[in-house]
């Protein structure tokens, strides 16, 4: 099998790693055990953490165990790192709720089973420190000096807001996460986000210090899309992991709708396919480029959301937009080309965003900008007038330019209307007769 760190390297994984070659001989004993925190903040993940969440894929792959590690007890404290602001303190009910979001959401990507992967919680150990015993056995390694020249310290210091107390105390609870990790679980690789270097290093010099161990940290490159934007941000908000946050059809959409110059970066960062057939990709532009897309926004949805929810997000975009055939040769190895997909009857329909009405409502008509409202293609009705009034609404594929247009029975076709906002939105208003 190939050397992890070498396949990591290669799909565009690894922006820093502590001693290199120390860390591919410990990698090369045989199976070792690794983690990455996540941060309990909501109860589903978005897809700006797909990149620590492959890397455990990966490693779960490669024979190694993974520890996806809850913070439920710095969770209570509140990391600086990125941020410009204190962040928002959670309740330990609030923590619970979202752990359990979070590891659904996990286990499409690892495997749970007999201990193959690990979901802890760090609540369990440091809500039960003393704080005169931790300061003494613990707090000692640090150097303030040190601690303050790290990144994520800096950027609050100099913020208006200030470095609150309590997060000054986060490097230390972070780094006690790995001396935990390590003791209890022989876990002696931490990976994380690059904004994570600072927290991490400090984790590997308490071992080293503390056990006499060689420790290692991963950090991964912050993603953004070719035009600077932040990984899975839109103009809606987070693409989440949560099928009722983000459906499988949107989730589909937002791969789909890659730009041009992401793909080649995308596909094996995202994706399990082969690295040989992706760089096959080199060669390809226009209508192919654009096959190549099917296949990320589909293997991405079958990896988040299972084949079946792929399937009917391919079979409700194509009836959206018309069906494109995916060419064999365009990554062979993708489930797009196997028969089982091909077979399968989507329930397409299903699948795209809609909102049921009554045919009576139509009666006496329904303003645009109401419906946009209603149908969750505009914030509010004021939103709705503005996305209206600069020509990025359309009815049926016509563009309206009065945001008080009636919609009546004249309107509806196939007991549906077809609303868009902008390029990429759109919705089906269903409707149903009277009593239905």
């Amino acid at each position: 099998m190939a050397n992890l760190i070498d396949v990591l390297k290669e799909r565009g994984f690894i922006d820093q790693a502590t001693h290199e070659k120390e860390l591919n001989e410990y990698l090369e004993t045989g199976k070792i055990t690794c983690y990455i925190g996540f941060d309990p903040t909501a109860s589903s993940l978005h897809i700006g953490s797909l990149v620590p969440i492959m890397s455990l894929a990966h490693m779960q792959r490669h024979g190694h165990r993974p520890i996806a590690l809850i913070g439920g007890g710095t969770g209570l404290v509140g990391d600086p790192s990125g941020k410009t602001e204190m962040r928002k303190l959670l309740t330990p009910e609030m923590v619970e709720e979202n752990a359990l979001g979070i590891k659904k959401q996990l286990s499409r990507f690892l495997d749970f089973d007999e201990d193959r992967a690990l979901m802890l919680n760090n609540a369990d150990w440091l809500t039960k420190l003393e704080y005169i015993p931790f300061l003494r056995d613990i707090g000692r390694h640090f150097s303030v000096n040190r601690m303050i020249k790290a990144e994520s310290y800096k950027m609050r210091l100099e913020s208006k807001e200030g470095l609150n107390f309590i997060e000054f105390n986060y490097m230390l609870l972070q780094a006690y996460d790995f001396l935990e990790l390590y003791d209890n679980y022989q876990c002696r690789l931490q990976m994380g986000g690059s904004d994570q270097w600072g927290n991490i290093v400090a984790g590997v010099d308490l071992l080293r210090k503390v056990r006499q161990e060689t420790a290692f940290g991963i950090t991964f490159p912050l993603i953004t899309t070719s035009s600077g934007a932040k990984m899975g941000k839109t103009a809606e908000g987070a693409v989440w992991l949560d099928p009722k946050k983000t459906s499988p059809y949107d989730y589909y959409q937002y791969w789909i709708n890659t730009a041009d110059g992401d793909v080649l970066r995308f596909m094996p960062l995202f994706t399990f396919l082969p690295m040989a057939e992706i760089k096959e990709l080199k060669k390809l532009n226009g209508v192919d480029l654009n096959s190549a897309k099917v296949v990320l926004a589909f293997e991405t949805t079958r990896i988040a959301h299972g084949i079946s929810a792929a399937i009917k997000a391919r079979h409700a975009a194509a009836s959206m937009f018309g069906h494109r055939e995916v060419p064999k040769e365009i990554l062979p190895s993708s489930r797009i080309h196997s028969q089982e997909v091909h077979q399968e009857e989507a329930e397409s329909e299903k699948t795209i965003p809609h909102t049921i009405m009554n045919e009576h409502q139509f009666k006496e008509g329904v303003p645009a900008f109401k419906l946009y409202h209603m149908a969750g293609l505009a914030s509010s009705g004021g939103a709705a007038r503005r996305l209206i009034e600069q020509g990025g609404a359309y009815i049926n594929g016509k563009r309206i330019k009065q945001f008080d247009y009636l919609l009546t029975e004249n309107d509806v076709i196939n007991m549906e209307i077809l609303l868009r906002a902008g390029k990429k939105r759109h919705r089906k208003i269903k409707i149903i007769k009277n009593g239905s």
